[in-house]
């Protein structure tokens, strides 16, 4: 029994025996640093169920405490909280329980729980990945891994958006501008290939209106007789018609994205089980409204379309087919998931991770496959995000001024290289360990950035500030798990056996205590879906480590078994930042 659990038994007990009452919950709390303690009893709340003097309360129990529980040693009531102290022996007894667990905090997941997939980047086959799309893949993949690591079975999934308009648009700017060249005859990145002809499209297509303009039509007219529009348009009817010269290009040009593609994510270190394509997917779910028609979730308007009604739950009214048969995003997305189930049936929810401009589309989503029936539409959660933006303002893709994030990583990599020759930590490396460190430090300072931010809330990205070597950094924290690395170098001497009966510092006790605190925090980061409180519990694990690293001598402590301890801890911790990092997909060096 966890220690919560039990002192959370033993308080009800005692409200029991003491005042013939029953209580449902104990609420508990850190105690405060300037307390002695080392976990707070609230009482306010008991005041619903025991009358009393909030502060007798408290010392009633306390005595009681005492009493039948043998791990704690005393006790002190400040107005209406009951601060307790924990004997250190229990301490040292959980510590030599998890000092040598290298999977300290993650949970093994059990064959016959449901899984969960998760989905994300899902990007557009007309332009490469940009610093919209980072946040998107960094969210996604994290939170995959910390939904794994609480004892969840996942599998990480996209949709790819390759098919409609905004493809054909890339495709007929190549035909009628690319003059036949490829990535190989340009050594240009597929996906950046296809990118600039959507931005050549967008260039020449306003020529155009400019000039259509110039001879009386009015802007709206303009842009829709434009000719490369309207030629766009006909090719799109040209591709779903099956036309063998127009799919053949267009698979041909969304392999170069694929291929294009995969080097970014690669490089970002994020990964998928399993793929959709919008081009198979994008008829799914016709059947599910036609089902839905026949019980009533859907009705039908005079003019043929389909709609369902969501005025009841606060909602509007929403289009699922159109008048001609066809179908709109909402279709696709009712089909793809049901189709998702259907692929992998020991799914039993989705996370669907995707800017918070689509929250509506979410709701809607949601509730009519719950109106649908499936039991599984419980279990579906928007992990919604919030914009990047840059100090130079917002990202265009048709302009062509989006940040590239093949770029982004590069750039990263060089200001770490930068920051780091400055300050002269790399003595004895090899050009080829210095890049690879660069790499390490710069993705890992990316990642830690738009990580630690809740995802919810949306971020203003400065890349200087991000690779920062003091403060709430991803390299502040990789720093000090090379220190650590450094330090168990250093120890010369056998420190595997198990420490008993020691008194602790309280710089020990307050690292052990922080040590405690991962497994239940990578339970709740899973329960919100929020890579934040895995980033933000790191840093304070840090902090809480370079304080006993400044206020205890670790190596050169004159007792040796306070020696063991104290190297002990120093891997526990390092243990713990690489677990909890490799929840965020960041890397950490032996040595910087």
């Amino acid at each position: 029994m966890q220690l919560q659990d039990t002192l959370s038994f033993q308080v009800k007990q005692a409200v029991k025996t003491i005042y013939g009452a029953e209580l449902e919950t104990v609420e508990f709390q850190s105690t405060r640093k300037e307390f002695e303690g080392d976990i707070t009893v609230v009482i306010f709340p008991m005041l619903r169920v025991v009358k009393g003097n909030p502060v007798q309360i408290g010392e009633a129990i306390g005595a009681f405490l005492v009493k039948e529980v043998d791990v704690i040693t005393g006790f002190n009531v400040v107005k209406g909280f009951l601060n307790i102290v924990i004997s250190d022996s229990y301490y040292q007894g959980w510590f030599n329980q998890i000092k040598s667990l290298t999977d300290y905090g993650f949970v093994t997941p059990q064959s016959d729980d449901k899984a969960v997939m998760v989905e994300y980047s899902s990007p557009n086959t007309n332009k490469p990945l940009h610093l919209g799309h980072i946040r998107n893949n960094l969210l996604g993949y994290s939170v995959a891994e910390i939904l794994k690591a609480s004892g969840k079975k996942v599998y990480k999934t996209q949709v790819i958006n390759d098919r409609g308009i905004h493809i054909c648009k890339s495709m007929l700017a190549w035909k009628r501008f690319g003059n036949g060249e490829t990535p190989e005859s340009t050594g240009l990145k597929g996906d950046k290939l296809v990118g600039n002809y959507y931005v050549k499209f967008d260039q020449e297509y306003k020529k155009e209106i400019e000039a259509l303009k110039a001879t009386g039509l009015s802007e709206d007219d303009a842009k829709k007789q434009a000719p490369l529009l309207l030629e766009a348009q006909d090719m799109l009817l040209k591709w779903e018609s099956g036309d063998v010269e127009v799919v053949d290009l267009w698979k041909t040009m969304n392999q170069w994205v694929y291929d294009g593609f995969d080097v970014t994510y690669k490089n970002l270190g994020v990964d998928f089980d399993c793929y959709y394509y919008e081009s198979d997917t994008y008829l799914l779910g016709k059947a599910f409204v036609a089902e839905g028609l026949k019980t009533g979730v859907f009705y039908k308007k005079e003019d043929g379309s389909v709609w369902c009604d969501l005025t009841e739950e606060g909602l509007d009214e929403k289009l699922v087919l159109r008048a001609d048969g066809t179908a709109v995003y909402m279709t696709q997305d009712i089909g793809t998931a049901i189709q998702r189930i259907k692929d992998y049936p020991d799914v039993g929810g989705l996370v669907y991770t995707v800017g918070n401009e689509q929250d509506y589309h979410f709701k809607v989503l949601f509730l009519i496959l719950k109106k649908l029936g499936f039991d599984w539409a419980e279990n579906l959660y928007h992990l919604s995000y919030g914009m990047v933006d840059l100090p130079s303002g917002k990202m265009k893709s048709r302009e062509g001024t989006v940040v590239d994030a093949d770029d982004l990583v590069s750039e990263m990599a060089e200001t770490a290289g930068e920051i780091s020759e400055e300050l002269g930590k790399l003595d004895g490396y090899t050009p080829d360990e210095k890049q690879a460190l660069y790499s390490t430090i710069g993705l890992g300072a990316l990642k830690y950035y738009i990580l630690k931010v809740d995802p919810k809330k949306r971020i203003l990205f400065d890349p200087k500030e991000s690779i920062d070597f003091q403060g709430n950094t991803g390299p502040f924290i990789q720093y000090t798990y090379a220190r650590i690395q450094s330090i168990i170098r250093k120890a010369d001497f056998d420190f595997s056996s198990a420490v008993t009966g020691l008194k602790l510092h309280e710089k020990e006790k307050s690292l052990l205590k922080q040590l405690q605190l991962f497994p239940e925090t990578v339970q709740l980061a899973a329960g919100q879906f929020s890579p934040a409180l895995i980033a933000n519990y790191t840093y304070d694990l840090v902090k809480e480590f370079n304080s006993f690293y400044q206020n205890v001598s670790i190596l050169g402590a004159d007792d040796e078994n306070e020696k063991i301890l104290r190297v002990q801890l120093s891997q526990a911790v390092a243990y713990t930042i690489k677990n909890a990092f490799s929840l965020l997909g960041i890397q950490v060096p032996e040595r910087m």
